[in-house]
């Protein structure tokens, strides 16, 4: 049971790592005059994708290539899947019109590039399939061009929703560094624990991954888009979601691939497939029943998907 009651004390310093970090960098922010749906965009985005970030340059560091790449997968799917079907089934979430048409999509082609970059052997059967320093250094172009179109809808002037708290420079410095702390010990803990635990039960680092350890990273999202729910901030909960899914997909997996180049096996796929259909369907719902509304109805097919694939995948 030891490592088990580790990988949870590793999941428990990521959240709160997670949480310091969001917090001093956006009361650092805030006292720069930078407006709060910036900061959403960002700071808030990068913080809930921390966990994927740290144990994925972890995963790197170490050699896990299984563990950066079903960290990442299974946090997507689970992200959609689950976290915006709980949270439209707590209160069905209104989406804007950018998010419709320019972020859900930026995160399809952002997942079929990847796709592509990692396959290698779809173009050139003799070489490995290999995540390359090139394939990051193009997911962090990508990832800069979502950057760039943040900071362009941080400058239309839409109107504060909330009052973020302030604190000094110093109070908000040391928060920061505390929450680096947490993140990387950790993100220690969590891959060496999960590495152990699948030794000890015969259980592959791929399932690991995409499952315990994914689950466990995406729950700063979860809270983040069950509480913006749950206070009726639909374009909090669902843009959460979006915008970590694209820092996953193209900062994480990115930087993974500029510490070491990872072997992609092929049996991952299915998995990736099934984030890029989980992406296309909660496009397509945006124009079933009420149009540029997430409701109960399909947040419950959404958690469907999840369960049948989950027990697919176990099985």
């Amino acid at each position: 049971m030891t490592p088990i009651l580790l990988l949870i004390v590793g999941l428990s310093c990521l959240l709160l790592g997670a949480d310091w970090v969001v917090r001093g960098a956006s009361s650092l922010a805030k006292r720069f005059h930078v407006s709060e749906i910036a900061i959403g965009l960002t700071v808030v985005a990068l913080g809930t994708s921390a966990p994927e970030l740290i144990v994925n340059i972890m995963s790197s560091l170490n050699g896990h290539s299984d563990m950066a790449f079903g960290n990442v997968i299974g946090s997507n799917n689970f992200n959609i899947l689950v976290i915006l079907g709980i949270s439209s089934l707590i209160f069905p979430l209104e989406v804007q019109k950018n998010t419709t048409w320019k972020e859900i999509p930026y995160a399809i082609l952002a997942a079929v590039i990847v796709l592509i970059l990692v396959n290698d052997q779809w173009f050139r059967p003799s070489v490995p399939n290999i995540l390359s320093r090139v394939d990051g250094l193009i997911m962090i172009g990508l990832f800069c061009l979502f950057l760039f179109y943040s900071w362009k809808i941080s400058q239309t002037g839409i109107p504060e929703v909330s009052q973020l708290k302030t604190s000094s420079a110093g109070i908000a410095i040391g928060t920061i560094l505390l929450g680096l702390g947490g993140l990387i010990l950790g993100g220690n803990i969590v891959v060496k624990q999960a590495v152990i635990i699948a030794r000890q039960y015969g259980i592959s680092e791929k399932v690991i991954a995409l499952t315990i350890v994914s689950a466990g990273t995406s729950l700063p999202e979860l809270v983040t888009s069950a509480v913006a729910a749950f206070k009726k901030h639909p374009d909090i909960a669902i843009g959460n979601i979006i915008g970590s899914n694209i820092f996953n997909l193209l900062l994480v997996l990115g930087v993974s691939a500029l510490i070491t180049p990872a072997g992609y096996r092929e049996s991952f796929n299915i998995d990736f497939v099934l984030m890029i259909l989980a992406s296309v369907l909660l496009f397509v719902f945006m124009f079933s029943f009420k149009r540029h509304k997430l409701d109960r109805v399909e947040g419950g097919i959404l958690l469907t998907v999840y369960v049948v694939y989950t027990v697919f995948f176990l099985r």
